[in-house]
């Protein structure tokens, strides 16, 4: 996303349109973001029309980096407000952002362990798959009437 930013970028201010279309969000979307304090006044022509400078889309890549990361609203808000003031509240910004990437990680781990789980099952479907489609007898139980349909298997 970061590149495709900077190459728009580059050629100056852009609308809410085209910010929307950019970044993959609606244009009510931004304007919600403006509202809720994540994004600093964006500056406005002269006809009230939004036009959103390089600096606006790269804060605005960072928020949607924390939005997807799963960083709840007040969170991304206490960090705007943070940001809001200046260069001394570093040491507080590290923190809510240390916090946070510790959480992700977590997540991170928890999805893991997950997408293994799935892993394990195909594994298992597949070292079996042969041997049902052979079986002569019907009575024969299959996995899934063996419990093999839990955690492992």
């Amino acid at each position: 996303m970061s590149k495709t930013v900077s190459t728009f970028s580059a050629a100056g201010p852009l609308t809410i349109g085209q910010v929307a279309e950019l970044i993959g969000v609606s244009t009510h979307t931004l304007r919600y973001y403006e509202q809720a304090g994540l994004l600093r006044a964006i500056s406005r022509t002269a006809a009230g029309h939004r036009l959103y400078a390089p600096a606006d889309l790269d804060w605005l890549a960072f928020v949607m980096r924390l939005k997807a990361t799963g960083m709840p609203i007040a969170q991304m808000q206490q960090f705007a407000a943070l940001r809001a003031e200046g260069e001394s509240t570093f040491g507080a910004r590290r923190r809510l952002l240390v916090a946070h990437r510790d959480a992700v990680r977590v997540h991170i781990a928890e999805l893991q362990a997950s997408l293994d789980a799935i892993g394990d099952k195909i594994a298992y479907y597949e070292t079996q798959e042969g041997g049902t489609e052979r079986r002569a007898n019907p009575s024969q139980s299959s996995p899934e009437q063996d419990g093999h349909h839990g955690t492992t298997r």
